[in-house]
């Protein structure tokens, strides 16, 4: 058996992006930011919700001062393993956002690979639209958002069409493509 070096986690949250939210259309504007290069990937070693958080807040930082960055993904690689910890993290961070003046500019999104949400059992599919490799905090744009959704014929639709796929493709489909992610490709 050829032993391969692991890729970094920044690598495999590329991989995901590309092979699971561009592929299946999850997000039906990531590919747009693949495509120009807008999508910042930063992986962050934090392992308490403080540490965490700061990460969070200089991330907002840097998309204040860098607009060329659509959107940041901060990766937790040892981190938030726990879905409920990560759960509490989620809502710090989302409360810190008002705190810090940054509510309306940038709002989250989070991807967990235990996901479950909240009214759905541990194994139903559909909690693989927010499964992703590591934990993650997505700080997205606010007002690109608006705009995205407004050039967008049914943007209510996203969500259950996504529900609908991850389904039909069943728990174990995904379950491999997350997999595929820590694989190099070609």
């Amino acid at each position: 058996m050829t032993n391969h070096p692991s890729l970094t986690p920044q690598k495999v949250m590329q991989n995901w992006v590309s092979s699971v939210i561009v592929k299946y259309n999850f997000c039906p504007f990531a590919r747009q930011e693949v495509e120009q290069n807008t999508i910042y990937y930063r992986v962050s070693t934090a392992i308490n919700h403080d540490d965490a958080v700061m990460d969070m807040l200089d991330e907002c930082t840097t998309l204040d001062n860098e607009s060329n960055r659509e959107t940041s993904l901060l990766i937790f690689e040892n981190g938030f393993c726990d879905f409920g910890d990560f759960l509490d993290l989620v809502d710090l961070a989302n409360a810190m956002l008002s705190v810090q003046g940054y509510e309306g500019k940038y709002q989250l999104a989070n991807f967990h690979p235990d996901y479950v949400f909240a009214d759905s059992d541990e194994q139903d599919a559909a909690n693989y639209t927010n499964r992703a490799p590591f934990p993650t905090l997505h700080l997205i744009r606010e007002q690109s958002m608006a705009q995205a959704l407004q050039s967008y014929d049914d943007p209510q639709s996203i969500p259950d069409n996504n529900i609908r796929l991850a389904r039909r493709k069943g728990e174990a489909f995904w379950q491999q493509l997350l997999k595929d992610c820590h694989k190099k490709s070609g």
